[in-house]
């Protein structure tokens, strides 16, 4: 989600990675089928280890936590599973913490969309960072993009109801003055709406070209009205550099989050949230029709990583991706909606993009980042890590961790889905933490921001390569 920056900071920081259905019914698996198992360790529809490089296995770590930083949850030990040779810290405390971002030396900031602030955390040698507010005052901030022109470095940020932008200055600690670059972006203030929207949080990019995206979500689970709304919601709009020259990019994502560029590339990918209680949708003389069936709701539909093309329609309300056949999570084929599209009138689901890469459904992605030759483990020269916030319309919890997708070059798809990130989870189904986002550190380190347990987390090697 942040395009390439050079970084030098305390941390020893050098870089980081910036901004219908045709077939034959499957029966649906139970969350035993699927491969669910224990999901207060493992939180995966996937074996933990599937996919990993030999030298590289979790194992439970406890998490470090520095005096001064040892309030709820961490008045009593924690326990995360990561990559063996690795340590896991709480690097800081930020309660609320959602999406975050490094400047160019360094500073890491930090949306608190619950409090209208933004926060900052510098880091300091031998010491904790210092945590101060750098922008208050605002509309539910959320998403936060350092984007550089003309030798200029700029940081966008996004409020429920526009996208803001102002010049950084390399050690500033208050946010400069600032300029409206998009106003008018729905949010709960809409009549039509009576004071709620299901997704208001807004998350953007900025592209090569020095356009800027941003995803309006869906104000609800499934419903007509965001597809006839100005703008569409469960879409993504593209402006110029000036804040004219709206256009539609893409619609038919129900909640598009964590925008990020392909390295090297415009290719723009999002991590999908998709619908919940999904009725069953295949009129197959079971009995089961158009019934919200909760072995049936745990995997379907499942929720996506893909790339978005300027004109493309994603299904929702309509279709939805159906993980039941040969393709499995690639590329899923598309069913009809059974509250909105019953009889296909609302749409040919055939004709329709699919994504490229689903997720175990109700995993709630959120942040997604890029890595680049290898900056995450040498085994994979390039990847995407993803942030799963969890999920509420499951028998099984699932998501709760970080995963990452290693990436083949020459077809510029994920190739596999590894946990690098689990345990949040305890063995009686409480969660104790939600990961939001994710920030690249070099030396193969990260930054984790957990907007429950108000944490800020450093994954690092325990020896540098």
């Amino acid at each position: 989600m942040r395009l390439p920056l050079v970084v030098t900071t305390l941390l020893g920081l050098a870089s980081l990675q910036s901004g219908c259905r045709t077939d034959s019914p499957v029966p649906f698996p139970t969350p035993q089928d699927a491969g669910v198992v224990d999901a207060g360790i493992t939180d995966a529809g996937l074996a933990p280890d599937a996919g990993q490089p030999p030298e590289w296995t979790l194992q439970s770590t406890e998490v470090q936590v520095p005096e001064g930083m040892r309030g709820a949850p961490f008045d009593v030990p924690h326990f995360l599973n990561i990559p063996s040779g690795m340590s896991v810290s709480v690097w800081a405390r930020v309660p609320g913490a959602r999406f975050i971002a490094f400047s160019p030396e360094g500073t890491l900031l930090v949306s608190v969309p619950g409090q209208g602030k933004v926060m900052q955390v510098r880091p300091r040698s031998g010491q904790a960072p210092e945590v101060t507010q750098w922008a208050g005052g605002l509309g539910r901030p959320h998403d936060i993009v350092f984007h550089e022109r003309d030798g200029q470095v700029w940081v966008f940020l996004s409020e429920k109801d526009r996208v803001t932008r102002s010049r950084w200055t390399a050690g500033e600690t208050t946010r400069g003055a600032a300029e409206t670059v998009v106003s008018g972006l729905p949010d709960a203030s809409l009549p039509e709406l009576h004071g709620t929207y299901g997704h208001e949080l807004k998350n953007l990019a900025v592209d090569s070209q020095h356009r800027v995206y941003v995803a309006i979500a869906s104000t609800c689970n499934v419903c007509l009205s965001d597809t006839t709304s100005d703008p569409l919601r469960g879409a993504i709009y593209r402006w110029d550099w000036n804040g004219g020259s709206r256009e539609l990019f893409a619609r038919g994502l129900r909640n598009a989050e964590g925008l990020a560029w392909e390295p090297g590339t415009d290719t723009l990918w999002v991590a999908v949230n998709n619908r919940d209680n999904t009725p069953y949708p295949f009129d197959d003389g079971t009995g089961q029709y158009g019934k919200v069936i909760p072995e049936y709701v745990d995997n379907h539909p499942p929720e996506a990583l893909t790339s978005v093309r300027q004109g493309g329609h994603y299904g929702w309300p309509f279709c939805n991706p159906n993980p039941d056949t040969a393709s499995g999570l690639k590329h899923m084929p598309l069913d009809r909606d059974y509250d909105m599209n019953r009889d296909g009138s609302n749409a040919d689901c055939a004709a329709l993009d699919r994504t490229d890469q689903g997720i175990q459904a109700h995993s709630a992605p959120l942040g997604l980042t890029f890595f680049d030759n290898g900056e995450l483990n040498p085994a994979w020269k390039r990847g995407a890590l993803v942030a799963y916030h969890g999920s509420w319309n499951r028998t099984v919890r699932t998501g709760y961790k970080v995963t990452v997708f290693p990436w083949d070059l020459a077809t510029h798809q994920p190739t596999s889905e590894v946990d690098v990130v689990t345990g949040f989870v305890n063995p009686d189904q409480s969660v104790w933490g939600r990961p939001v986002d994710v920030a690249l550190a070099p030396g193969r380190a990260f930054i984790v921001s957990d907007d429950q347990a108000g944490a800020l987390y450093r994954i690092a090697p325990l020896t540098l390569p």
